[in-house]
């Protein structure tokens, strides 16, 4: 069985961005940006909401291509372009290429029958996929990013849950500006 993980930048009030879909707030320093591109690496399988998508095919297929673009910006664009993708929509996609497919049925049954199949480790991005995971209860890890920062609303990484659900803290790393990452692990044997 795959792992199913489920990490983002989020505001200490806990969104992902703000009401107007400001993120510019969680702006990575370097060090940031290089342990988001190895945790990139390790991933296997991308599964995106169709927001998400948006803002990543905007950029990231020609990142590498940018003015000023760093040694791990240009890794970054080419290991994104690599990695297959799955993008769950409900409306049509004009473009969809970089090693992706999209998916407009059932997400949740989809993301059940990749996670049963064999293979490394899957990452589900984006605030509705990611919460629908967690409410069916297939997120087995959590890397939560942690920036000071109160935006008061907005898309929230977390979602409203029919149960508690126990979790293992598994690594704390800070970073430069007051971020910190923390990674969680469901507990075995956790049902909810």
């Amino acid at each position: 069985m795959r792992k199913l993980i489920y990490g983002m930048n989020l505001s200490l009030d806990g969104y992902i961005a703000s009401a107007d879909g400001d993120i510019d707030w969680s702006e990575p320093s370097d060090e940031l940006f290089q342990w988001w591109l190895e945790q990139e690496q390790a991933i296997e399988l991308f599964l995106y909401g169709r927001g998400l998508w948006d803002t990543m095919s905007s950029y990231w297929p020609t990142g590498d291509q940018q003015p000023g673009a760093n040694a791990a910006e240009i890794e970054f664009a080419r290991n994104w372009r690599d990695t297959p993708k799955v993008v769950f929509s409900s409306k049509p996609i004009d473009k969809v290429d970089w090693n992706t497919r999209v998916v407009t049925g059932d997400a949740i049954a989809e993301i059940t029958r990749l996670k049963a199949g064999d293979g490394g480790p899957m990452r589900v991005g984006g605030a509705i996929l990611g919460g629908a995971a967690m409410r069916a209860g297939l997120v087995d890890e959590f890397e939560i990013v942690t920036h000071p920062v109160l935006v008061g609303g907005g898309a929230p990484f977390f979602t409203t849950l029919d149960s508690w659900v126990s979790l293992n803290l598994v690594e704390t790393q800070a970073f430069p500006g007051g971020v910190v990452m923390n990674r969680y692990e469901r507990r075995t044997g956790d049902k909810s």
